[in-house]
């Protein structure tokens, strides 16, 4: 197991244990109130344990190296994780919004609100502090589950000023059913925040183009151009947890030998995998140029150029996604 891992999986330890003491103490909020919104943040505490727990095994499994039966590694049951998150906030989401309306028409009684809005306080604090460190371990190792786990506890911080600021008017105004109404907005956000991470899940596990990297490669070819490199097409990402999978089409000249070309894509892989952190797998294709090619050609001593060369390409997504060699 690689030093990233074992970083993700220290950082997931410590949000585990940070959980269960914030979930004892918004419970005892709720035990000292009975508001339905303070029920509302203890709950999504036990979604955040466990989670935090089936993120962990996750990262667990995903370090495990590739073998005959996973050839591209493990990595893709990060998103697994990340679905299974937002399943959980989901279902959580509707629960609560289910229960605030019942307790619209069937209000319970309120009191120790002060108590209440300091507990809320202290835990909403650990929160954020919580998952700024997840998101920023998560972004500097592309781990999916970090960084959906961070953003959810981060929006748990938010959802916990919104709570004091409503029982600080419930407390002042005394208007007891407005504990409900806050409740029933929280469902809403938690069944928000749900969604959006099943469908992050979902779009890593159909292998959906995320031009965020995309745009980073083709910024990396684009400031290190080489003229040899006539042209690229069919450009592809797949995520694999923390990894990367990458093919694509590389044009080069017809009259190169096995060696040389071999070389040019060398250079290039060396180049991505220094903007990746080696954890990056790269399948090029090398395609000889043609004489529609010329156009876009910068070898500026090619002896056998057939056309004249127009204009420089520039790389973008619009046009190295396309499986098919690029003319003028």
């Amino acid at each position: 197991m690689n030093n990233s891992f074992k970083l993700q999986l220290n950082a997931l330890r410590l949000v585990i244990i940070a959980g269960i003491v914030i979930m004892a103490i918004k419970f005892l909020a709720y035990l000292l109130t009975h508001s339905n919104a303070i029920l509302t943040d203890a709950i999504e505490s036990i979604i955040n344990i466990v989670a935090g727990g089936f993120a962990y095994y996750s990262i667990y499994f995903a370090s495990r190296p590739k073998d005959v039966n996973h050839p591209y590694g493990h990595g893709k049951i990060e998103f697994i994780s990340a679905g299974f998150e937002g399943g959980l906030i989901l279902t959580t989401g509707i629960f609560i919004l289910v229960k605030s309306c019942f307790n619209l028409i069937h209000p319970n009684e309120i009191h120790s609100l002060d108590t209440g809005v300091i507990l809320a306080a202290g835990a909403g604090m650990i929160n954020y502090f919580l998952g700024k460190y997840l998101v920023r371990i998560g972004e500097k190792n592309k781990s999916v589950t970090l960084i959906a786990d961070g953003k959810h506890l981060i929006t748990d911080m938010y959802m916990s000023i919104a709570l004091i600021v409503g029982l600080i008017i419930i407390f002042v105004t005394g208007i007891y059913w407005l504990d409900n109404l806050l409740a029933i907005i929280f469902g809403i956000i938690i069944m928000v925040t749900g969604y959006k991470l099943v469908r992050k899940s979902l779009a890593g596990l159909l292998d959906e183009a995320d031009e965020n990297v995309l745009n980073d490669v083709l910024k990396v070819l684009n400031d290190n151009r080489n003229p040899n490199w006539i042209d690229i097409h069919n450009l592809r990402v797949q995520q694999y947890g923390s990894s990367f999978h990458i093919d694509c089409h590389v044009t080069l000249p017809w009259y190169n030998d096995l060696q040389s070309s071999h070389d040019e894509l060398k250079k290039m892989e060396a180049l991505i995998e220094k903007q990746f952190d080696e954890r990056v797998e790269l399948f090029i294709h090398p395609d000889p140029c043609i004489p529609i090619s010329c156009g876009i050609c910068q070898i500026a001593d090619c002896k056998v150029r057939q056309n004249p060369f127009e204009k420089k390409m520039e790389w973008t997504l619009d046009n190295v996604l396309k499986n098919e060699r690029h003319q003028l």
